[in-house]
């Protein structure tokens, strides 16, 4: 017995189950439809879509041995620790001033995790600074506004400067410990989400 039904073209295909015979599937690709064949091929729900507990001759064959993993395997759900967390998504923590700024070595290091952001030593200490070079004074403007709307829930904030008229330099580090910690690199990975590409100048195309 075979049925064929006829479906709209879509990227998504659902392949409904016989509630009463097992089946096998068949789909076959056609312009500007899709036609679903089901053959049936018995008369017990064994082997329809979806998972099953095995039967006893299976287990005894100790079938699970020959798979990855075993049939007591213990399934465990992690939840993501914060190192295994994109720096973007942590959340900034309280800095005690007894607390020492994170080394230089370090500091280079964790540089590789934010876009376009630099390490200057200045006043004693190591600061994190980017740059921006945008089409006009309005877009500087707004691109401030954008880094203010990012950080405010962070509650550590980036010193910035509107240079020229169109050039934003953003500088980061911990006051209270006269260097830079992990909040000064989190809130760097979020200003780097922000989107820019609306506010850089626009490239000029030849014909």
């Amino acid at each position: 017995m075979a049925s064929t039904t006829h479906l709209p073209f879509s990227p998504l295909l659902s392949l409904s189950k016989n509630p009463i015979e097992k089946s096998k599937t068949l789909v076959y690709f056609t312009r500007p439809r899709i036609s679903v064949k089901t053959h049936a091929t018995g008369t017990d729900l064994v082997g329809d879509f979806g998972a099953r507990d095995p039967f006893p001759a299976e287990i005894a064959s100790n079938f699970g041995d020959k798979v990855l993993g075993n049939v007591d395997t213990e399934h465990k759900i992690l939840i993501p620790t914060a190192a295994a967390l994109s720096i973007s998504q942590q959340q900034c923590t309280p800095i005690s001033h007894l607390q020492q700024p994170m080394p230089e070595d370090e500091a280079k290091k964790m540089l590789f995790k934010v876009l376009g952001w630099r390490l200057i030593h200045e006043e004693g200490g190591i600061k994190l600074q980017g740059l921006w070079k945008l089409r006009d004074f309005k877009c500087a403007v707004e691109l401030i506004n954008r880094i203010c709307r990012v950080v405010e829930s962070t509650g550590h904030f980036p010193t910035l400067h509107l240079e020229q008229p169109n050039q934003v330099r953003a500088e980061l580090w911990t006051s209270s410990i006269g260097g830079l910690s992990m909040n000064d690199f989190i809130v760097a990975a979020k200003i780097d989400e922000i989107k820019t590409s609306d506010l850089v100048p626009r490239k000029r195309v030849w014909a």
